[in-house]
Order: C-alpha cells, then structure tokens, then sequence
C-alpha cells in the first residue's frame, strides 16, 4: 500500500523541546527518540508528493491551562521560549499550526477549548488541509495519550481518513495504561493504527 500521495497529509504533534528534551518542563520519556522515526516519515510523505505540517503549543506566560493559575499542568511551551522550539533535530518542512495561545487548551491540532468556558474554536488546520484537497491524516508525534489522541479522532470526526503512526508516538502516562487507553479511543473513533515500516 503506497501511505503518501498528493492528497495525504502527515501531521507532525508537537515535537517540541519541554516535551522531548529532558531538560524540559513537561518531559516525555522517550520523547526524543522519535524524531529519526518522524524524520523518515516526513522524507518519505514529500518524496510522495504529500503535504506535511506541524503543530505546536504556544501558550502565554499565563493561562488556566498551568498548574500556577488552576490547570493541571506544569508552565510549557510558552510563546518564544526555547521550551516551545522544535526538537532541532526535527525536520520541519512545512508550516506551523500553533495553538493555545490566547490561554486556550490546545490538546488538538483542529481545535482549541476555552478551559473556563469550554468553548470550543478552530485552528487554522482544517482549512490548511480543504484547500489542497486532502482525504487521509497521518498523525505522529506527541504525547499520545493527549495531543496526537486528540487531533487523531477530530481529524477522523471531520471526515478524513486517519492513521496513527504507533512507533512514532510517545505517551505522558500520568496513569499507568493511558496510552494503551488512548489508542484504544482512537481506534473506537475509527482511526487506523500504522507501523512505519509498513508499506
């Protein structure tokens, strides 16, 4: 099966330094260790004439979603800071969806929740993909039991056919099985799961 043509996308879930870096503030065990995997991918996607983008958090000093204002999360990615850069390893070869930066929660690349009101806005994502004509989503990157589980099954939930690249995620795991949890939900929201070596 050829994974990438001209109307697939591979969205790349923030692979950012507090997530990959172990000096980071919301480190992901692992985090790092996908990036040759996600690397191979995004080669592979442009050489198939895919479209390939990128999400990252870009959250301001302060905002309900951190620990120090009510969140459940330590301060990340804040807006400019080294924390919110891509791992520099990463092959960044198309365009950035940020989220998250007015305050909002941004678990997903599609959609962004007010976390006091719960309002729900979009990102600049679908529109991205509708305007070069794409029916399947590709999603790697991280952390799988939260931001790639999330855009995954919007992506699926608006339509397109979607596929998770499972040895090219990596999960938070606050709680033990939270990734096995997370796959689970994508599958149950009618996402495939992938090996990169698949073909």
């Amino acid at each position: 099966m050829q994974r990438y043509n001209s109307q697939t996308a591979l969205v790349v879930v923030d692979v950012q330094n507090d997530f990959t870096d172990r000096n980071g503030s919301l480190y992901v065990m692992g985090g790092a260790r996908v990036v040759p995997t996600i690397n191979g991918q995004v080669e592979e996607a442009l050489a198939n004439e895919a479209f390939v983008v990128y999400t990252q958090d870009w959250h301001p000093p302060h905002t309900p979603h951190f620990q120090p204002d009510g969140g459940i999360w330590p301060v990340h990615c804040v807006a400019g800071t080294w924390g919110a850069e891509f791992h520099p390893s990463l092959k960044v070869e198309g365009p950035a969806v940020r989220k998250g930066a007015n305050g909002e929660d941004g678990y997903s690349g599609f959609t962004m929740r007010d976390p006091t009101t719960g309002e729900t806005i979009p990102t600049e994502l679908q529109d991205l993909l509708r305007k070069r004509n794409i029916e399947r989503v590709v999603v790697c990157g991280l952390a799988t039991d939260y931001c790639v589980n999330a855009t995954a099954i919007d992506a699926a939930n608006l339509g397109f056919e979607t596929a998770v690249l499972t040895d090219a995620v990596r999960a938070v795991n606050l709680k033990t099985g939270d990734s096995e949890r997370a796959i689970d939900e994508m599958k149950q929201a009618g996402v495939q799961t992938w090996q990169t070596r698949m073909r």
